[in-house]
């Protein structure tokens, strides 16, 4: 018997009002409303390795975001436009006239699986209670494990202390004041790894031994990190930064330097702090909206 044409129109539009609903309830309750784009994650998780795991039933609660329509899904999958209005439907009609439906497919990160086919059948299913639903899994390995609800704000701080955990884990830096070496940035401890070896490279060279990697560091911190800090000091960039530390304004020193010396070899690194000072007075009110806006902002 053909799914009533009334009874799925229904069940979309209480879809569509849920939706509504978790918008505003995650307003409140200061909770990010919107799916976890699969991309954006995998960015900065670095994923390890990956398996293909085939046919498996998941549980439908467990899956928190999409590879390619986590734009048009709240969090809890509710559709968020009248747009998915048809293809909705008729999988939902599908579900009353006990028609089966081919498996979804997804990525699983942890406990927790992204959709790379199937939004609007996994969308149906939260809708309707469903508990599992079958699915083709590819598993992704990651050392920093995700939560229900999590913001990319919050992935990002947790990679950033899973790095500074793994570059004190490895090195045991003792010999550096690493309660002035804060990264907020993901990638910024590896590239600092990048700059003490580099550093240590040339070091070897007016060296009549092999450096450690601790001698490395400390002639790094020396020559190399003190000066561009005592630079960006004088120019009182870190005011100008708010919510940035001087380990964020130094990497941005670095590679403005960089880019200086391209063109002109001469560059030095006061020139390269004064451009910097001039990009954050030029642009000094969307500094601070950007700002305000990161600490206030579920996403």
């Amino acid at each position: 018997m053909a799914a009533d044409r009334m009874t799925v129109s229904g069940d979309f539009d209480d879809a569509r009002r849920r939706a509504r609903v978790q918008k505003v309830l995650a307003t409140f309750r200061w909770k990010n409303p919107d799916l976890l784009s699969f991309y954006e994650v995998t960015k900065l998780i670095k994923p390890e390795s990956q398996a293909y795991k085939g046919m498996q039933t998941i549980p439908v609660k467990n899956i928190i975001g999409s590879e390619n329509r986590y734009h048009d899904f709240s969090s809890a999958f509710f559709p968020k436009s009248y747009t998915l209005q048809h293809r909705w439907e008729s999988i939902d009609a599908a579900r009353l006239d006990d028609i089966p439906l081919p498996p979804i497919s997804v990525y699983k990160l942890g406990e927790w699986y992204f959709v790379r086919d199937g939004n609007h059948r996994v969308s149906v299913a939260k809708s309707k209670g469903q508990e599992f639903i079958d699915a083709e899994v590819v598993e992704l390995s990651s050392q920093i494990p995700l939560e229900e609800g999590m913001t990319m704000n919050e992935l990002k701080r947790r990679v950033v202390a899973y790095e500074r955990g793994r570059f004190i884990e490895q090195y045991h830096p003792t010999y550096l004041p690493m309660d002035k070496i804060i990264f907020t940035t993901p990638g910024s401890y590896p590239e600092m790894v990048n700059h003490i070896l580099v550093h240590k490279y040339y070091a070897n060279e007016h060296c009549d031994h092999v450096m450690t990697f601790e001698e490395g560091a400390v002639s790094w911190y020396k020559n190399v990190y003190r000066p561009l800090v005592d630079a960006l000091d004088k120019e009182h960039l870190l005011s100008l930064y708010p919510g940035y530390t001087e380990a964020d304004i130094y990497m941005w020193l670095v590679r403005r330097w960089d880019e200086m010396k391209r063109t002109d070899s001469y560059a030095t690194e006061e020139e390269a702090a004064l451009d910097i000072k001039k990009d954050a007075e030029k642009n000094r009110f969307k500094t601070w909206f950007n700002y305000i806006k990161s600490r206030i902002s579920r996403k």
